[in-house]
């Protein structure tokens, strides 16, 4: 997705959430600077990786448990941030983490050892998690939802899941699969029932209306 495409979507965001654009803005440039002094991977490396491939996005509802057994030896596998604990307790380790850094960082950090590469996502609200984590990963990306910088892309989205999603279109796969998505999810907060309901709409918008219906 061009980012001309992407900032129209954005702006809503900002404003549906008052989330802070400038505060979008100095994470990015944060994260720019620490890559600097870490093993990263190119965009065409993942290309590389994924082109041609069926790919599996996972997302981390707890239904994701149960359809892990969809995945398939010669599928591509994304995780979206606390997806990559799940598959690593049935043995998976993903070809892409895409994070926040809000999942379970140890699993991340285990799993990028054993070489999945990390897509790590810099917003507001995870500035200091990006200093004391992004240090101990290596082949990794960096992304932002505001405007991409010398090591920072932005390929749309907004949650884990549909970035993952808005990834893996631009690493130009065979198809895409959703596993472990679950956007109707009445148990969360009133907060996080609005990130879904902007995930089911980028979603939609990426793969089609009926692509995370189960």
């Amino acid at each position: 997705m061009r980012f001309e495409d992407w900032e129209i979507m954005y702006k809503r965001i900002l404003e549906d959430f008052g989330f802070s654009r400038s505060r979008d803005e100095e994470a990015a440039y944060v994260l720019s600077s620490l890559l600097e002094s870490i093993e990263r991977i190119t965009l065409s490396e993942l290309q590389d990786t994924i082109r041609g491939r069926d790919v599996v996005v996972c997302g981390n509802a707890p239904r994701l448990r149960d359809e892990v057994k969809k995945i398939k030896p010669s599928d591509a596998v994304v995780a979206a941030d606390g997806a990559t604990s799940v598959l690593l307790e049935h043995g998976l380790i993903p070809d892409i983490i895409v994070t926040d850094l809000d999942g379970c960082i140890p699993d991340i950090i285990e799993s990028n050892r054993r070489g999945s590469a990390v897509v790590v996502h810099a917003h507001g609200d995870n500035i200091d998690k990006l200093k004391e984590h992004v240090p101990h990963l290596r082949r990794v990306l960096g992304t932002t939802q505001s405007s991409p910088l010398k090591n920072v892309h932005n390929f749309g989205g907004f949650t884990d899941g549909d970035r993952a999603v808005f990834l893996a279109l631009e690493l130009m796969p065979k198809s895409i699969k959703l596993i472990g998505f679950d956007l109707d999810d009445q148990s969360v907060t009133p907060r996080k029932s609005k990130k879904l309901r902007w995930a089911k709409v980028l979603l939609e918008i990426a793969l089609g209306p009926g692509c995370t219906d189960p």
